[in-house]
């Protein structure tokens, strides 16, 4: 999918270049304290639960559920209002759905976002993860399951 003008995360950040690295792989990873256990998204250098700096980080399945979504309107960014209207869905994840992560619902991992009608999009259904390779980025994405 050509996203020019997307505006994508960076990767030099040192907390969550570990996540970045995971999704290159095809891989959902989540932080987690290596003291407590406490699992924790977005990526930071303690826990909040025990205020350890030992980090660790876990592979979880990448199944979840639709917990919330929007529709954008404009006004958008050019490279947004091109291909509006899209969905953004919050997905709460199986493994632990205290972590919900933000992203597209897509046909297919090289999709377009806005290749799922909003319209049919419904709270509680699940999905997988899937990873779209957008300029250096490697984005998670969620398909039905």
């Amino acid at each position: 999918m050509a996203a020019t003008g997307f505006i994508l995360p960076g990767l030099e950040d040192p907390a969550a270049r570990p996540f970045w690295d995971g999704t290159a792989r095809g891989e959902l990873l989540i932080q987690a304290c290596g003291s407590c256990g406490a699992t924790r998204m977005p990526p930071r250098p303690m826990c909040p639960a025990c205020r350890s700096i030992d980090v660790a980080w876990k592979k979880v399945s990448g199944r979840g559920r639709v917990w919330s979504f929007v529709v954008p309107h404009p006004p958008l960014l050019p490279a947004y209002a091109e291909v509006a209207p899209y969905n953004v869905i919050v997905v709460e994840l199986e493994d632990d759905p205290s972590i919900r992560l933000v992203g597209n619902l897509v046909a297919s991992a090289d999709g377009g976002i806005n290749e799922v009608d909003p319209a049919t999009i419904r709270i509680g259904e699940p999905v997988r993860v899937v990873f779209a390779q957008i300029e250096d980025v490697a984005l998670p994405r969620w398909v039905r399951a």
